[in-house]
């Protein structure tokens, strides 16, 4: 163990293969193509072998290739394995001592019962997906939850299709609108207990720390907005990935959310994103 340790700590310490942890870890348990991560991160395609090649060699990192495609994850249990070790031999046993602000409340703590819990929802554009999800939520279980959702990019604006679809499921799209998510970010915004992202874009963009002990999850899904064909193929399509979205809102709510740890919430949340929900 303490032979490696030293070898994983000094691969992550150069930027750039930090960066390709960090959206690996926000894409997990994804397996991300290599041209992804590469465009994510604007590098060339041989700058980033060359970064994955380190990170594998660490055992950070593992490669599966698909097809033609090279695709890359995070090993957790190496991941775990270092941290854990650096908590318990670094800080001898005490890690509120290395990192009192994380610590203040265990990761083994529940989730406080009897209240709402905030939930967010993040795509690109908010104009589809995030915005099913939040709708969705917001009807199924909105007495135990407070629905959100928004997009990375300045603005955006909701797409037709999209309320269409919740029309004719029977949500009040009135209530809606597209959203940016600087409106959560700042001071006054919500302390979110679930944040999701709902596409892969929005996933492999940096985002500021959310306050608290968020339960953060990849919940990935393919844009409806990039169908082409007739407005019946285009429509399908949204169907599609509403029912999917809606299928694994099914799943969340669910969940029993008063007796699992932080720890067991977050594996059964990436599991969820994880599992085939096509509707």
């Amino acid at each position: 163990m303490e032979s490696v340790i030293p070898q994983r700590l000094s691969t992550l310490g150069h930027p750039q293969r930090l960066a390709v942890f960090r959206l690996l870890m926000r894409r997990y348990p994804d397996r991300v193509p290599a041209t992804e991560l590469a465009q994510a991160l604007e590098l060339k395609p041989n700058t980033l072998s060359t970064y994955v090649n380190a990170l594998m060699q660490a055992g950070l990192v593992s490669q599966e290739r698909v097809g033609t495609s090279l695709r890359y994850a995070i090993d957790l249990n190496v991941t775990r394995e270092t941290i854990d070790y650096l908590l318990h031999d670094c800080c001898r046993g005490h890690p509120e001592i290395c990192t009192p602000n994380a610590y203040s409340s265990s990761f083994g703590d529940k989730l406080e019962i009897g209240r709402k819990f905030n939930v967010l929802f993040i795509c690109t554009g908010n104009s589809a997906r995030s915005i099913f999800a939040e709708s969705i939520l917001r009807d199924i279980a909105g007495d135990r939850f407070v629905a959100y959702s928004s997009g990375t990019r300045p603005r955006s604006e909701l797409n037709p299709f999209a309320l269409d679809v919740l029309a004719q499921n029977g949500h009040d799209v009135s209530v809606l609108r597209a959203k940016n998510i600087s409106e959560f970010q700042g001071p006054d915004a919500p302390q979110f207990d679930f944040v999701f992202t709902v596409c892969d874009q929005a996933a492999n963009e940096e985002c500021p720390a959310w306050q608290g002990q968020t339960i953060s999850a990849h919940w990935g899904l393919p844009d409806p907005v990039k169908v082409e064909g007739t407005d019946a193929e285009k429509s399908l399509a949204f169907h599609q990935i509403y029912g999917a979205l809606r299928n694994r809102m099914t799943g969340f709510t669910a969940l029993p959310i008063a007796s699992l740890d932080r720890i067991s919430l977050q594996k059964a949340v990436d599991n969820i994103g994880q599992s085939n929900t096509e509707g």
